[in-house]
């Protein structure tokens, strides 16, 4: 357990620089695969992303002297998190995981995801966003590598826009006007949701307006999820909760899914993965939806947080970094590896190489979104998010008692202010237990 920050807040990630233990899956071993030559080092890949599968046999047909072991494994929270924290523990893990940015302090302090900075060249630095690769960046030091960064933006049905007269809002006051003019209109519809399971959709909002729920000054871990741009973003949604202006719902259901397909609900807020997901989840809505800029806040520069996207990290277990990051790289950087993954029907994301953009771009089809080039939204809305935010070391504690708050809010008891305060107070426990040195500021 760390006692103290001392100079770096994922101290305890420092010990895996050196390689850590090895397991048995990291092996050299004789490969024919794909006739690419024979003595090729072999790495493990364990990914639950659609498209790993084509991406590794895409990387295995082209290199020779690099052979990927694929293992599909189940999402992070549906226990993909939990296999690799065992895995790491038992000093097995796979040479490279999947890790969404919210989890990448935790596996750091854990040990899981080594210390990559000093592996890295500086070609492959100025390959990616720097939003991006600050996101797993901590004091100067990296712990993982982005495939993509997903600026938040407003999936909205243009159709039903046209027939209520709304147009697109480019404020956050214009959004709950346009909120009026829903329910006004058509009282069995809302124009948006209150997401009761979204607390990192919240901390997208928090981010947007100048939130900073964690940071690191002092060789610390700073907790202040009240603040005063959180508090103005609770504020705003108690009040669109309030005066009936959403519905209160659970995003990832049934029930939210059955709201969109119907129209009851005509916003959705997420980033570019969400567009793929909506051609597969409604294509009978093909040429009905499009994609606009998040609201901003009046007065403010603009600004925008994320939602969604995944890292690739070479964990401590690895015998082999150096050909890890060598294949991560591919992953993040070459059009081969975006076409590869592409082909799966993983249609869009944003990726945080912006070399890629126009590869992802040719290969989107417009035509459920009537030609809009979302591409080119995407690139303009990532140059938007806001440097500086920091994911805290347990995210997951944080996300739960935060959504249980928004649940009972939901359930007509609380506010979403008490809901983000009582996930302050939740998650102290659990960097106590880590024995990080924390302060705590309270709103």
């Amino acid at each position: 357990m760390l006692a103290t920050m001392a100079a770096v807040p994922l101290a305890g990630a420092l010990s895996a620089c050196s390689g850590g233990t090895s397991g048995p899956k990291s092996t050299s071993r004789t490969s024919n695969a794909g006739g690419t030559g024979r003595n090729a080092t072999h790495i493990t890949f364990w990914s639950a992303l659609r498209g790993s599968k084509e991406v590794v046999d895409a990387f295995n047909r082209t290199h020779r002297t690099i052979q990927v072991d694929f293992q599909q494994i189940p999402s992070g929270p549906q226990g993909g998190y939990a296999k690799l924290s065992n895995a790491s523990r038992a000093g097995n893990a796979p040479d490279v995981a999947t890790i969404e940015y919210p989890q990448i302090p935790g596996f750091a302090i854990d040990g899981v995801a080594l210390d990559i900075t000093d592996l890295m060249s500086d070609g492959l630095r100025a390959k990616l966003l720097p939003q991006a690769l600050g996101l797993t960046t901590f004091e100067k030091r990296v712990f993982s590598l982005p495939l993509d960064v997903e600026p938040m933006v407003m999936h909205y049905r243009s159709d039903l826009f046209a027939k209520y007269g709304i147009q697109v809002p480019r404020t956050w006051d214009a959004f709950e006007e346009a909120s009026r003019t829903v329910r006004d209109k058509a009282p069995g519809r809302r124009l948006s949701a209150f997401a009761t399971d979204g607390a990192f959709q919240f901390a997208g909002f928090a981010w947007q307006a100048g939130g900073q729920w964690f940071d690191t000054r002092g060789g610390a871990w700073n907790l202040s999820l009240a603040d005063a741009p959180t508090r103005r973003v609770a504020a705003y949604w108690q009040r669109m909760i309030d005066e009936d202006l959403v519905v209160m719902s659970p995003v990832d259901s049934r029930a939210y899914d059955a709201l969109l397909s119907s129209g009851e609900v005509l916003v959705r807020f997420s980033g570019a993965w969400e567009a793929g997901a909506q051609m597969n989840a409604r294509p009978g809505q093909k040429g009905q939806w499009a994609i606009a800029p998040l609201p901003q806040w009046s007065g403010a520069e603009p600004a925008l947080g994320t939602h969604g996207g995944s890292t690739f990290a070479v964990t401590s277990s690895s015998d082999h970094p150096e050909a890890a990051l060598e294949f991560i790289e591919w992953q993040v950087a070459h059009p081969d590896a975006l076409l590869a993954r592409l082909s799966s029907g993983a249609s869009s994301q944003y990726p945080a190489a912006p070399g890629l953009v126009a590869v992802g771009r040719k290969a989107f089809d417009r035509a459920y979104y009537s030609g809009q080039d979302i591409y080119t939204l995407f690139d303009q809305e990532a140059h938007k998010i806001r440097d500086g935010w920091t994911w805290g070391p347990r995210m997951t504690a944080t996300q739960k008692v935060m959504q249980d708050g928004f649940a009972r809010v939901g359930g007509g008891q609380g506010s979403v202010i008490e809901s983000v305060r009582a996930a302050q107070r939740g998650t102290m426990p659990d960097l106590r237990a880590l024995g990080l040195s924390t302060t705590e500021h309270s709103s």
